[in-house]
């Protein structure tokens, strides 16, 4: 017998407030492959705006593709792509909603998506990339209070 069965926690008793989140990764990439990301010089397009609508399409689906999440109504996702280096392209998410359970999960993946959409429209050129660093930057709101990276941890829940 299963003695810790799989559940969607009980959020209806929590108190709805605003919530962010925001997320970054990366996709680490030839110097060319970059540059061209960069200059829209791509057989399939524009890269960086099909990036940008993959993540905000992927967060509000969130609850589709991770089996415990709960739908939630979003207020806004920004995803934005920067290049900061000659071989990688920062890509991070901000997502925002008002209820009773955070965006972080939302956030995650509006930043997986738009890194996924990078390399499908770049691997004909570029099979070698790779994708790096996923990860929540910073969370607001809710019980548990902020929590930035770098700045220790929230008390954790057995």
């Amino acid at each position: 017998m299963d003695t810790h069965p799989l559940r969607m926690i009980d959020v209806g008793d929590k108190p709805i407030s605003p919530r962010t989140a925001r997320a970054s990764g990366r996709l680490l990439a030839h110097p060319d492959t970059v540059r061209r990301i960069r200059a829209g010089d791509l057989e399939k397009g524009d890269a960086v705006a099909a990036a940008r609508l993959a993540g905000i399409m992927a967060a509000k689906k969130t609850a589709e593709i991770v089996p415990l999440c709960h739908p939630l109504p979003l207020d806004s996702v920004a995803v934005t792509i920067d290049f900061d280096d000659p071989e990688g392209v920062s890509i991070s998410a901000t997502v925002r909603s008002t209820g009773r359970t955070g965006v972080e999960m939302e956030a995650l993946v509006a930043v997986t998506a738009a890194a996924l959409t990078l390399y499908d429209m770049t691997k004909s050129i570029d099979p070698g990339m790779t994708i790096d660093r996923i990860r929540l930057d910073e969370k607001t709101g809710g019980t548990r209070g902020d929590w930035r990276r770098g700045e220790g941890r929230i008390r954790l829940q057995p």
